[in-house]
């Protein structure tokens, strides 16, 4: 195998119900040790459920940063698997080392606290406000560490640790980066807790995956892996845990909360993992199971497990939620920590809670597959699989290997067009200070053939993101068929998410007491909902991402899609920016005096932008007529203070350089760029500084926002239209720049060529 393709495992860091570190976590899962107790941090009187898995540590235990929870947990998980790794970040290039993280519900701690302090009248905290998005827990991280490699939040709700790592490990390989911190975290919260118990699907007792299957547990923590090209260990005589071979992600296209009961999606994301570490199925010695402990899970997950491993005569299965509880966002990655134990330790922890006669009818059930209930199993371990499913319909599979495998070649470089856009924008301010709204009616829905029926499911944010995805897919003249549907993915970038369906979620809870949510509300308050629901009207069942990287994240976006698209992992992608201004986001954003008359002047807006993005080979197969071409991308990390881009500048030189170097170009080739200035003056400062020492005082720079306000990372997106449309007007360029930045000083550039 290349050496270039080994990603390898050097630090492992964990918290969760289990214990505060990766030894007391392991001891206590192999052994059959539950971490579910009675729930102390949230009000469950007159809840029918009680259990939870929390982490006894408080904040200020955690970690000497004020920070939201899930990222103090974070920093905690980080802090352990960089001390692991032995990485002297002191004599490291940082600029190599990037954070990938997963979460599902953010910042939930501090939207809770920052609402009850409002409606108790007792003085909320701006400060609070900047803790709430997940877009904020890579970039607390970075900073904590002063790491300035790649960073970003990937959004995928149960499915995001695992992302996390397959994503981390797909940059090292493509030469992005050295090294990556890379997992999940999530905190215990009211949000969650009240939301699933609304859904009716916590168990009143603790979990039983693959068993009584009643409903899940909820659990917090963190799992957090260094992992780095095999070339970087090697040059720092690094131990080296096991290999990190191959990956998948799907979509099921069926349901925002339930999977498939035919198990495709879930099938679809393990073949690819399989086929992308070189294996068979009989390879696999070991699976870390989703295994929620819901009937639908379990009963879809059972059925994948039966249809593609029956024949393994050694494979064991086991669902370590059974002790750590479900920690959402962080699941994916605590069980990647466990996985790659289970390697080390030649040991398979157990699925608890099982009595005897409840395990003769599992052995009924299981047929040849060792479900391990009760007591580990010793054995030998080679290669295991992490298994992760998701709301949203979003499912993941990662492998990791005791040896590297001969991993598939990557398709030969092609160029990657722009053969359609759809947008959904801002035009009016409908009240004084509330920045510009976008027209979003019933009747614009029902001419692109969406339902009242969906229509009604859908929150705000949705509906902009699935309006812009039809758009865009019939712009492109792209059909969805069943035959193309799994060569076909989405990549959503956003900066605040669904805020109003999560803060409006939230205040229910609050006011009405945890056991009053709506389970109509709540599956709307997962990041990546709006993903799931155009998955299902569209039919696209291929790789699917909500990345949370503040305003750039609708650029950051086209970068990601063109890593899977380079990866072979798909000819089409939906590369897309989407953020909403309803009367909450105009009163958090007034709150911290960033909009209106003030010094910082900025306007809010809102929308939806998507780009379709597909190989030179597809286009010319459909007949497609290319906007543009994407000819090179990047993205680049300062690590200042979470709220601010002062001090960043670099990071958006270095977006820019690297993105140029990716297109094959240099600057001076550069013929006019698409600017981010928004009116604030910081921003405004920054972007005319380095255009000016990069390119010149000469260098047009268009503006994207003036018409529709800043709309974040909708007009991050629109950044990239914009370019392509002036290429196809004007006769005198042939490339144009778009870049963006983002909050904590994350930086996407997109280098756009005439077609």
């Amino acid at each position: 195998m290349a050496e270039g393709k080994r990603v390898v495992v050097t630090g492992l860091g964990l918290i969760c119900g289990l214990g505060n570190d990766v030894d007391s976590c392991w001891n206590a899962a192999v052994n059959g040790v539950t971490g579910i107790d009675t729930v102390r941090s949230v009000d469950t009187e007159r809840c029918y459920a009680h259990k939870g898995a929390e982490v006894k540590l408080t904040n200020e235990e955690l970690a000497d940063e004020n920070c939201d929870r899930s990222s103090l947990l974070c920093i905690r998980a980080a802090g352990e698997a960089i001390a692991d790794a032995g990485l002297d970040l002191g004599s490291e290039d940082c600029s190599r080392i990037g954070v990938i993280l997963g979460s599902c519900v953010g910042g939930a701690s501090s939207i809770d606290k920052y609402y009850t302090d409002e409606l108790k009248g007792s003085g909320s905290d701006p400060a609070d406000i900047y803790k709430m998005p997940a877009a904020a827990i890579a970039n607390n991280v970075a900073r904590h560490f002063m790491l300035n490699g790649e960073t970003a939040n990937i959004v995928n709700a149960c499915a995001a640790g695992t992302m996390s790592i397959a994503y981390a490990c797909d940059l090292i390989r493509s030469g992005k980066a050295d090294v990556f911190v890379a997992g999940g975290t999530d905190s215990f919260s009211s949000l969650a807790f009240s939301g699933f118990h609304a859904l009716h699907a916590l168990d009143a007792d603790s979990c039983s995956p693959f068993n009584r299957s009643t409903g899940i547990t909820l659990g917090e923590g963190s799992g957090v892996l260094i992992v780095e090209s095999y070339e970087h260990a090697q040059r720092r005589g690094a131990r080296i845990y096991c290999d990190v071979l191959g990956s998948g992600v799907s979509s099921d296209a069926h349901h925002i909360t339930a999977p498939r009961p035919d198990g495709l999606g879930q099938m679809s994301a393990i073949r690819r993992a399989v086929e992308n570490s070189g294996l068979s199925f009989d390879d696999i010695d070991y699976i870390n199971a989703h295994g929620t402990g819901t009937a639908k899970n379990d009963e879809a997950e059972f059925l994948s497990l039966h249809t593609l491993f029956d024949g393994n005569d050694h494979l064991s299965v086991s669902s370590t939620k059974s002790m750590t509880g479900h920690c959402l966002g962080a699941a994916g990655s605590i069980e990647a920590v466990l996985s790659v134990k289970s390697i080390c330790e030649n040991a398979v922890p157990p699925t608890i809670g099982y009595s005897d006669g409840e395990i003769a009818k599992l052995s009924e059930k299981a047929g040849g597959l060792d479900f391990v209930p009760n007591k580990k199993r010793e054995k030998e371990v080679s290669r295991v699989m992490s298994n992760s499913f998701a709301f949203g319909g979003n499912n993941a599979s990662i492998i990791f290997s005791q040896t590297p495998s001969e991993l598939p070649e990557k398709p030969e470089k092609q160029p990657v067009y722009l053969t359609g856009v759809g947008k959904v924008l801002s035009e009016t301010a409908e009240e004084p200070d509330s920045g510009k709204r976008a027209a979003v009616g019933s009747a614009e829905f029902k001419a692109h053939g969406i339902k009242m029926a969906f229509f009604r499911k859908l929150d705000r944010f949705s509906q902009l993101q699935l309006l812009s995805g039809v758009k865009a897919l019939e712009n492109a003249g792209v059909t969805v068929t069943d035959d193309n549907a799994g060569d076909i993915g989405i990549i959503i970038g956003t900066a605040d998410g669904p805020i109003k369906e999560i803060a409006d979620f939230q205040i229910n809870a609050i006011k009405n007491g945890t056991e009053k949510g709506s389970a109509f509300a709540f599956p709307n308050t997962v990041y990546n909902a709006a993903g799931g629901y155009l998955s299902i009207f569209s039919n696209i069942r291929g790789y699917n991402a909500t990345i949370a990287n503040s305003i750039q994240a609708g650029l950051q976006s086209v970068c990601y899609a063109m890593e899977v698209i380079r990866n072979g992992e798909a000819s089409v992608m939906l590369a897309a920016g989407t953020d909403e201004n309803t009367d909450i986001e105009s009163t958090l954003y007034r709150r911290l005096g960033v909009t209106g008359d003030g010094e910082n002047g900025i306007e809010l807006g809102e929308g939806s932008v998507t780009l379709v993005l597909e190989t030179a080979e597809s286009a010319k197969a459909r007949g497609a007529k290319p906007m543009a071409e994407i000819a090179g991308c990047a993205t680049a990390h300062s690590a200042v203070e979470t709220d601010r881009i002062d001090g960043s500048q670099d990071a958006l030189k270095k977006a820019i350089l690297d993105a140029c170097s990716d297109a094959g170009v240099t600057p001076d080739m550069i013929g006019a760029a698409v600017g981010f200035a928004d009116g604030n003056p910081v921003v405004d400062k920054l972007e005319r500084e380095t255009y000016a020492e990069l390119f010149g005082a000469e260098l047009p720079v268009f503006d994207a926002k003036k018409q529709y306000g800043e709309a974040r990372a909708a007009t991050a997106a629109l950044q990239a239209a914009y370019a392509a449309e002036l290429l196809s007007e004007r006769d005198d360029l042939e490339y144009v720049l778009a870049a963006s930045f983002g909050l904590g000083g994350s930086y996407s550039a997109v280098i756009l060529k005439k077609a």
